[in-house]
């Protein structure tokens, strides 16, 4: 269960009621309108990363092993998407739970990613493997 969709309402009543014990009307004023700034800037942020992600080619990520190095467990996708700057291409089915992106960079290293209830669970990198004609040659350290 998701305790953070019912601590916030809570809090917020308290706050209000706070406000009303402490201020009166003037009281309820002033926290309803921190309330309503605090969402806005949640609204904005959100409005700015989508934003920025719809500008840049689907699935792209400048550099798929430092997204790798980046990532961590537990982080939401708008998290993913912030650092990404891209959105994933979606290998999961629309409504699926969990949900599957990969983000690949111009190398063709991949990032493929797993969320669940909006939260990372786990990622895998994918590096191409490199051919024997294309690998350098040994040094003899002369």
């Amino acid at each position: 269960m998701n305790f953070q969709k019912i601590i916030t309402p809570v809090l917020g009543v308290i706050l209000v009621a706070a406000g009303w014990r402490a201020y009166g009307w003037g009281g309820v004023v002033a926290v309803v309108g921190g309330l309503v700034m605090w969402a806005l800037l949640h609204v904005t942020r959100i409005t700015r990363v989508l934003g920025r992600a719809a500008d840049a080619p689907l699935g792209y990520v400048a550099s798929a092993v430092m997204l790798n190095a980046k990532l961590k467990p537990g982080v939401n996708l708008l998290h993913v998407l912030a650092m990404t700057r891209s959105l994933g291409e979606r290998l999961s089915a629309a409504a699926a739970d969990p949900e599957i992106f990969r983000w690949t960079d111009g190398g063709a290293s991949s990032v493929t990613a797993e969320f669940t209830k909006g939260k990372l669970v786990k990622w895998t990198l994918v590096r191409p493997s490199e051919s024997p004609a294309a690998a350098p040659a040994p040094s003899t350290g002369t």
